[in-house]
């Protein structure tokens, strides 16, 4: 048992947060008991962390992220998507054919993703089995709830970082057996977008979704290309969710889909069938201009939608500064198209950042009781001598904190750093 004492933010809904200022929380063997205004007597004696004035909130989900690309976050950014790629992602993915290197890269990740708030995330590896394998096994290390993707591409890449179709099932279907079981690691099937996957490889990851009965995690209309590409090439669908939903991937567990900026009401209507997530990547849709999701449309056609950092096409792993573009990018979205999507509040992005992209692991994301306690303290948001309520500080940190504000992390009830 262990009791926290600051000021308690976190996430019911949509649109309101839950704020407990001067508040004490209650951790039982690693999950939220309960939020106090004193000390229970039944807890009298419990030692207590006192953080003060410090907001106490749920850990940060990030619900599309490349590891892969890490590296090259912050580089190439006055590039549009095609070039990007070409100069600067698929050279940098072809690296992780050395094992060496796919372990320098993806410990660093792992770190920073910590280091950020983030301790939940479904994450593109690359084509390499091995170091795909290493991914997974740092992420299990490190205790974080995660899906993990080796990334299948049979046509349309570049030499370099193409598979055959047999290959790429073979080594997914090597991946999953590996990996498959209980843990908090799980592996996830990741046709990197329609455009470069053949038909055959389609259909062999729908009969592998229900054989090892996984999910499926890919990019949806990221692009007006995508969406003409991916129905020119599977002529027989007329969206680009269709096919997956044909290649039987969206039956068995979770679908995530990463970006969803231009869903016809088909695209709309399978997700909505299926339970899909749609995930907002703000930061990369700012640098590679494939133009603003519609969130708060997807919203209400009754759309789970969550935040993803997209990293390397956004710049940094901090899932905070997406909930700040969030609002941002809808801003914008009504002032040029105020018939397509309106503006959201903190609130609805904050919820997306904890709430919504943390029921994709189970019970995180908020403090309901039996929750897993993953949370942060933050501080060092006021000026001094000027005191702000605790909503308006953890807005202020959204846009304009960084991992320094972060002075303790917990992850399922363990303090970080106190091992």
């Amino acid at each position: 048992m262990i009791l926290l004492h600051g000021d308690i933010v976190y996430s019911e809904s949509a649109e309101k947060l839950t704020v407990r200022e001067n508040s004490y929380l209650s951790v039982d063997d690693g999950k939220v008991e309960g939020i106090y205004g004193r000390v229970p007597e039944k807890y009298k004696g419990v030692p207590v962390e006192d953080y003060g004035r410090d907001l106490i909130i749920p850990a940060f989900s990030d619900l599309h992220v490349h590891a892969p690309q890490f590296e090259q976050r912050g580089i190439g950014m006055d590039l549009l998507l095609s070039d990007w790629l070409s100069t600067y992602t698929f050279p940098e993915e072809a690296k992780f054919r050395s094992p060496e290197y796919a372990e320098k890269i993806y410990s660093l990740f792992v770190k920073d993703l910590l280091r950020q708030g983030t301790m939940h995330a479904a994450i593109y590896a690359t084509l390499h089995l091995e170091a795909t394998d290493i991914l997974f096994e740092l992420l299990e290390k490190a205790g974080m709830d995660a899906l993990v993707g080796k990334v299948n591409m049979d046509v349309n890449s570049p030499d370099f970082l193409t598979e055959t179709t047999k290959e790429s099932l073979r080594d997914t279907e090597t991946f999953l057996e590996r990996h498959a079981g209980g843990g908090r690691v799980k592996p996830i099937l990741t046709p990197r977008f329609a455009p470069t996957c053949s038909a055959e490889l389609m259909k062999g990851l729908g009969e592998l979704a229900r054989k090892y009965r996984c999910g499926v995690q890919t990019h949806l209309v990221e692009s007006k290309w995508e969406a003409a590409e991916a129905v020119r090439l599977f002529p027989d669908c007329c969206s680009d969710a269709e096919i997956y939903e044909k290649a039987g991937l969206l039956d068995t567990d979770v679908s995530i889909f990463g970006h969803v900026i231009f869903p016809t009401e088909e695209d709309y209507r399978i997700l909505r069938k299926h339970g899909s997530f749609a995930v907002h990547c703000p930061d990369a849709t700012n640098n590679v201009i494939a133009g603003i999701a519609p969130v708060r449309t997807e919203q209400e056609r009754e759309i789970r939608v969550a935040l993803g950092s997209d990293v390397g096409a956004g710049h940094g792993l901090g899932i905070f500064k997406q909930a700040a573009r969030a609002v941002q990018l809808s801003k914008l979205k009504e002032f040029y198209e105020p018939d397509v999507s309106k503006t959201i509040s903190f609130a609805n992005a904050f919820d997306m950042a904890t709430r919504v992209g943390g029921s994709l692991f189970g019970k995180v994301g908020t403090f309901g009781e039996g929750y897993d306690f993953d949370a942060l303290v933050i501080g060092g948001t006021e000026d001094p001598e000027i005191p702000m309520d605790a909503a308006l500080r953890l807005e202020r940190f959204c846009y304009t904190g960084d991992d320094r504000n972060i002075r303790a992390r917990y992850l399922k009830g363990r303090k970080l750093g106190e091992e």
